[in-house]
Order: structure tokens, then C-alpha cells, then sequence
């Protein structure tokens, strides 16, 4: 008697704890790697060419599954200091006020807001852009390029192509309007690599082509 009604309670108990297990494909997190992370932006200089800058040293968190993009989320940050323009006076000028203002606006903070898949291995994301002091919301047009175990640091790595076009006066930064354009086209390359706490947890699922997904 005693073993049959102990075992309604055992279903029970089972039943309650079910719920509470992990999905099979959860989020993973992955810390931004800011040695192969790029942000580059171009730029109309007076009709004549394209000006070319890149940041570097971004860093930041992604929190990603394949099997379920709009659960992704992004929160990067990237030094505005970076910025290489090949030319030191023309990178101080762009630097200083005139421009990014940098010593009072350091760095540029991106917060993904929404994900939508968009492909095989494509999404737009949507988020808030904080840069110059100013948020505006802008939407990335990205590409998973690979997710798998990286060959040189054997971590779980995921590769990442994008870009983006915004209005620089949109953040306030408007100055020389007769030689700069406005529209900003930006294209930016990460790679970001599993954090440690989740290193161990990597299983044989790991999927050199974006594209079987």
C-alpha cells in the first residue's frame, strides 16, 4: 500500500521538475573578440572618393542560438579613440570636437533590441546605437558566416558579417556639411568566441556551414 500511493507523488514530483530542464539548443554566450573584430565606415569626401575609417578593439557579448535567432542578444561597445583614418592630423580633427568628440564621448555602444531571421543564415538586427552622446535606432543587415570550433584556440567560435547605413547628422555630428556627406555606410566583421563558463558545455553539434541550418 505504502509503494502504491507514493508512486502518484513520484509522477508528480516528475512532472513538476520536467518543465524546469534546459531546451537541447539553449543560448550560448560568447564574448566578443576584439583582435578580429572590425567596425569600418565610409564616407562621401566631397563627391571625389570614399573616406575609409575602421575602429578596432571593440568589445562585448553575444548570446546566440542557431536554431533560434530572435532569442540572440548583443551588447557591444567600441572605442572611438580606435579610429585609424591613415593620417594622424586628419584623425586628430576628426577626433576632436568638430567631429566625434571624443574626449567626452569615448566610445560607441550598440544594444540589440530585436532579431529576425531573414534567411538561411541571415537577420536583420535592430537595436539602439548610442555614439556622439545620441541614441538612434539603426538595423544591421547581417550573415553568419561559420559557427564551430575555432582551429587555432579550439573554442567554439562565431563569425559574423554586417552592415548598415545611418545619418551621421541624426547623432549631431554635422560639421563641414559641403565637403562630408551625410549617409554613413557601415560594414563590420566579429568574431566572437564561447566564454569559459560555457567552454566545457560545447557538444559534437558544432556546424562549420551556416548554410545546413
Amino acid at each position: 500500500m505504502g509503494s502504491c500511493s507514493l508512486s502518484p507523488l513520484l509522477l508528480l514530483a516528475a512532472l513538476a521538475v520536467a518543465p524546469l530542464a534546459p531546451a537541447s539548443a539553449a543560448n550560448a554566450s560568447y564574448s566578443i573578440d576584439p583582435v578580429h573584430t572590425r567596425v569600418a565606415f565610409l564616407i562621401s569626401h566631397a563627391g571625389f572618393s570614399r573616406a575609409i575609417g575602421t575602429f578596432s578593439g571593440s568589445h562585448g557579448q553575444l548570446d546566440f542560438d542557431p536554431d533560434d535567432w530572435a532569442s540572440a542578444k548583443v551588447d557591444v561597445h567600441v572605442p572611438i579613440a580606435s579610429l585609424d583614418l591613415g593620417d594622424s592630423k586628419w584623425q586628430e580633427k576628426i577626433l576632436d570636437g568638430t567631429f566625434f568628440d571624443v574626449k567626452k564621448f569615448p566610445e560607441a555602444h550598440f544594444v540589440a533590441t530585436k532579431v529576425e531571421k531573414s534567411g538561411d543564415a541571415e537577420a536583420k538586427i535592430t537595436g539602439d546605437l548610442t555614439l556622439h552622446g545620441v541614441t538612434r535606432p539603426i538595423t544591421l543587415d547581417a550573415k553568419l558566416n561559420a559557427l564551430q570550433r575555432h582551429p587555432l584556440t579550439l573554442k567554439k567560435t562565431a563569425g559574423f558579417s554586417a552592415t548598415a547605413t545611418l545619418s551621421r547628422k541624426d547623432f549631431g555630428i554635422d560639421a563641414w556639411e559641403s565637403v562630408v556627406a551625410d549617409q554613413v555606410q557601415l560594414i563590420i566583421e566579429v568574431e566572437a568566441s564561447r566564454t569559459h563558463s560555457d567552454h566545457n558545455s560545447d557538444k559534437d553539434s558544432d556546424h562549420a556551414d551556416p548554410q545546413s541550418r
